[in-house]
């Protein structure tokens, strides 16, 4: 029996990732769990799981859920995700936090000694550094969740890391990839969060349609398979079939494919280097499809990939800076302040404003983010005071 802490419970990935463990009772236990806001869907799971310890974001839920739940132990707040990281009682963090937010716990769950399953790609993003190193200290492993990682991964099996030539990541395009820039610029959020392929969280299907995402599964490759920004290409693919590939030094490429159904990636995550059966409702029939379609990105039309293969390169505070101002931006547009095209303009003035910081400790995250956020939102507040 595995035991686990699920953070980001309520959310797509957490929904699925309890949908897989429920599926396999007998080998694992989902111990304790984090949600944010969403109180209604976590008594939904409550009503499915049963848990020791549950962490939510108020602490005026944590006091009225406790008076309903009176066997649970009820915690708040982003100290109370860190205690959560901190117990001794489990083997395996599950991190689905969506943002920065994601960062902490995944740092204080190493340092106490365990592995973490991720999906919180903004912890790479933003302390990939930090969260190597202490990798490194503390002999502990990251198993990824993200659909493209977790199809490196397994195409990295049983193969060695210096034979290895490029990793190639594909990209959907997500639901503005037929749209040319000038029909960009009055798209709504409706729109934008009809991604064509996949079922994710409003966040990341926003940052899918301007391919901020795939720039930040980029930064994510970097760290967690140690290859150079100049190995790592983006391959468009609107089919989502093939989840990403790796070219080995004699030119075989290999590849993983599968439906797009998130659940294949998170069981990976949890069973490997085993593999388990896994109900679906549609797997993959490539006679269905028919047809597979390859082509470069045009780093013209998405900007903020660019803009991340040269924050990455350039390392310091700046990936810290990108990921704050996109989040403001992001969330900007999905409350309906500012339109589609101005999440770019935002991103990518903060990025090339911020005065440049190494990055040594937790300290100098924390300042790149409160310094690209406050960035953000100043360029909104000015943006809605015109």
């Amino acid at each position: 029996m595995k035991r686990l802490i699920l953070l980001g419970a309520s959310g797509s990935i957490g929904m699925q990732t309890i949908d897989v463990v429920l599926q396999h009772r007998s080998d694992f236990e989902i111990t304790a769990l984090g949600v944010g806001h969403n109180i209604n869907q976590l008594k939904k799971i409550i009503s499915m799981i049963s848990v020791a310890t549950v962490c939510v974001a108020e602490e005026k839920d944590a006091v009225q859920l406790h008076q309903a739940y009176p066997d649970v132990e009820f915690l708040y707040g982003d100290s109370g995700m860190c205690t959560l990281a901190e117990r001794s009682d489990y083997d395996l963090l599950v991190n689905a936090l969506v943002g920065f937010v994601g960062f902490m716990p995944t740092l204080r769950a190493i340092e106490t000694g365990h592995d973490v399953a991720l999906a919180n790609k903004e912890t790479l993003v933003v302390g990939g550094k930090l969260i190597y190193e202490a990798l490194y200290k503390y002999h502990r492993s990251l198993y990824p969740i993200d659909s493209e990682h977790s199809a490196i991964f397994q195409c990295l099996q049983g193969n060695k890391k210096e034979q290895v030539k490029r990793l190639i990541i594909t990209a959907s395009g997500g639901s503005f990839r037929s749209l040319s820039r000038e029909e960009l610029k009055n798209v709504t959020v409706a729109q934008a969060l009809a991604h064509p392929n996949w079922t994710m969280g409003a966040k990341i299907t926003v940052d899918s349609a301007d391919m901020m995402n795939k720039g930040f599964e980029v930064t994510e490759a970097h760290w967690l398979f140690d290859m150079d920004y100049d190995d790592i290409d983006v391959v468009m693919h609107p089919e989502s079939v093939v989840h990403s590939m790796v070219e080995y030094v004699d030119h075989s490429v290999m590849a993983q494919m599968g439906a797009p159904d998130m659940r294949l990636p998170i069981q990976y995550a949890l069973t490997w280097p085993d593999r388990y059966p896994l109900a679906q409702e549609h797997p993959l029939d490539l006679t269905e499809i028919g047809e597979l379609h390859f082509e470069k990105p045009d780093v013209r039309r998405f900007p903020l990939l660019a803009l991340a293969y040269e924050a990455g390169r350039k390392g310091g505070n700046l990936d810290a800076v990108m990921n704050a101002a996109n989040e403001e931006a992001n969330a900007a547009f999905r409350n309906g302040k500012i339109p589609f095209l101005m999440i770019e303009d935002i991103v990518i003035e903060a990025v090339h404003k911020v005065p440049f910081r190494e990055v040594e400790c937790v300290q100098d995250l924390l300042d790149g983010d409160a310094w690209g956020r406050n960035y953000a939102k100043r360029y909104i507040e000015r943006e809605l005071n015109k």
